[in-house]
């Protein structure tokens, strides 16, 4: 991963982000494949959010949008249309920024980090619907979904916090 200097290879790390959004695209096939038997619309497991959490702790807040924008809009395009990317890319943006915020402040372990990331991408897609439908009605889902994101965001942030744990030394 290094050059002959010493410093860090810009290739490895074109190479780690490939293979981050590579794990991440595959991971949403896979959750768009498992089908979550809640009649809430938007109740998911999360598994490309593992990644999302991923590349917060071993690459930053600037490598992790990278990584999450672009397997939203490569998971949009294949799986799920124009519509459901712009609910995916407003709970995204959104967890994101309250994720890399909360990390920041260095007071939340991932697993409370992964939670509240959770809850905002929850609160981020019901804006979109709100805007979208013209009603707040949608808001209405509010407490199940984050029920919902909270259970997904501990599963997430413990198995995020393994996966970081084992790959960390091979981080450009």
């Amino acid at each position: 991963m290094n050059d002959l200097s010493g410093r860090k290879s810009p290739g490895a790390r074109v190479a780690f982000y490939g293979l981050l959004i590579g794990l991440a695209f595959v991971m949403s096939y896979i959750e768009s494949l498992l089908p979550v038997p809640v009649p809430v619309p938007g109740v998911k497991l999360g598994l490309a959010n593992m990644v999302s959490m991923a590349a917060l702790y071993l690459i930053g807040a600037r490598g992790a949008f990278t990584v999450s924008l672009v397997r939203i809009l490569l998971a949009g395009l294949a799986f799920t249309g124009p519509s459901m990317m712009i609910y995916s890319m407003c709970g995204g943006i959104l967890s994101l920024l309250v994720m890399a915020g909360l990390k920041k402040t260095g007071w939340f372990s991932i697993v409370g980090v992964s939670v509240a990331g959770g809850a905002a991408h929850n609160v981020g897609q019901l804006m979109a619907a709100a805007w979208v439908t013209k009603t707040a009605g949608v808001f209405s889902y509010l407490p199940v979904l984050l029920i919902a994101g909270s259970a997904a965001g501990i599963a997430v942030g413990a198995a995020a916090g393994m996966v970081i744990r084992r790959i960390s030394r091979w981080v450009p």
